[in-house]
């Protein structure tokens, strides 16, 4: 019996010992009953939902509520100052108009998630034009071949760039200030003397922003499909996170987003009907847009690019080649250079010595930090790109038919980005209090 009752104390003993002591109760039971933001909107129905909206406030979590709050703003002034500034015609030059800039802050974003820059975007884009106008209209070359070489020299002088900046150590504002001085001069002597070469009007480079599906089904079926999708792909990845018991978002949640895309959606198809029908360079975005978005965030290699924007020296200790992502960063920025550069040339049915000059560059970064992109790197997405150039494209047409002078279209679209930075590093500090940067 005796060695009963000993083995019973040394059992208690032994159980009073692994039992940790707590010395905050409190924030124990707090962490116990701790649930997953998405798990409560799903609970709490509308009031989950306005808990989940205070929370990502306070936590700085703003993601593009800013600028698309911003966007319906500046549509709803510049309607009421003039009517036609929601018009088909309107609404269809912004659209063609915004994707030269547009695919150049595409490039952008890939380098600000590195929390780098490239100033050299401008003059590739100008240098990339040239040289397709020269090889097709000068050379006699089969354009498809000119546009194929020009997209190929801007991915290389972007890696050329990444070179210097990834293995030599020179600061990508450096090289890329290097850059655009060299590329413009570059541009100016492939150009020659006369300075302008004239595309072909019915050629393959004219058509991206003059073609349009003038049946009425492929805007609204273009619609359905960027809906469907939508649904389709938020659908699925629910019911992969339910399966393996992560939380995930309701279907009344997925049901939302849904309809007021597919407002946006059909509305946009309404209106392209209204004039001329479908852009084929509306189109040409989009896929590029959907195809940019399912790299960053569905693959390998887009979570690299995000971690070597959170932490270089992290990224390295997990194995990450670091110099081999940074020069492919930097060639996808050069690329997205020229292809916008080639949709900028096709604008203007031309090739010219002020190809990728003036306020270019500074549009293409500004929508890339505009639509949410930040400059601190690591956070970002390319519909950032999209988003971003519809403000600054809204802006300058909204102005244009108010008949506002040139200066006052510099000064506002600086306010802007000016005001977007501040709301970066505000929202950054934000994170970095409740403990999420």
């Amino acid at each position: 019996m005796s060695i009963d009752k000993t083995s019973a104390t040394d059992s208690g003993t032994t159980s009073a010992q692994d039992a940790t002591p707590v010395e905050n109760p409190e924030a124990a039971a707090a962490a116990v009953t701790a649930v997953d933001p998405r798990l409560l909107v799903q609970e709490e129905g509308l009031l989950g939902y306005w808990n989940e909206f205070k929370r990502k406030m306070k936590a700085g979590e703003l993601g593009s509520l800013p600028v698309i709050v911003g966007l319906a703003i500046i549509c709803v002034i510049f309607q009421v100052l003039n009517s036609n500034f929601l018009s088909a015609q309107n609404i269809n030059d912004v659209t063609i108009t915004m994707v030269g800039t547009g695919m150049i802050s595409v490039g952008i974003v890939f380098v600000l998630l590195l929390g780098e820059i490239d100033l050299s975007v401008g003059s590739v884009s100008g240098a990339a034009s040239a040289l397709m106008a020269v090889l097709a209209v000068n050379q006699g070359w089969p354009e498809w071949a000119a546009v194929l070489l020009a997209v190929v020299a801007g991915l290389a002088i972007g890696a050329l760039h990444g070179f210097f900046f990834a293995v030599l150590g020179a600061p990508a504002f450096a090289v890329t200030l290097a850059g655009l001085l060299f590329w413009l001069g570059f541009m100016l002597k492939v150009l020659g003397e006369d300075g302008t070469i004239n595309l072909d009007g019915e050629g393959l480079v004219a058509k991206l922003t003059t073609y349009y599906f003038s049946d009425i089904a492929a805007a609204y079926g273009l619609a359905v499909i960027v809906v469907a999708v939508f649904f389709l792909t938020s659908f699925l990845g629910n019911r992969r996170r339910e399966a393996v018991g992560i939380p995930a978002r309701p279907l009344s949640d997925t049901v939302l987003r849904t309809v007021l895309l597919a407002v946006v959606a059909f509305a946009a198809a309404y209106m392209y009907n209204q004039y001329k029908g479908l852009p084929l360079a509306t189109v040409v975005f989009l896929v590029f847009l959907v195809a940019t978005d399912f790299l960053l965030r569905r693959t390998t290699y887009g979570r690299k690019i995000f971690a070597l924007g959170g932490s270089v020296e992290a990224s390295r200790r997990a194995g990450i080649n670091v110099t081999a992502v940074r020069i492919s960063v930097f060639a996808i920025s050069g690329g997205f250079a020229a292809i916008g550069g080639l949709f900028l040339a096709s604008k203007i049915a031309s090739a010219n010595q002020s190809a990728g000059t003036g306020d270019l560059l500074m549009n293409a970064i500004a929508a890339a930090v505009i639509g949410g992109t930040s400059l601190f790197g690591g956070r970002g997405r390319t519909w950032n790109a999209l988003l971003g150039v519809l403000v600054i494209v809204s802006i300058q047409y909204g102005l244009q038919l108010q008949s506002i002078a040139e200066p006052v279209k510099y000064m506002i679209t600086a306010a802007v980005l000016l005001t977007t930075v501040v709301i970066d590093s505000i929202t950054r500090k934000t994170q970095k209090t409740a403990g999420r940067a």
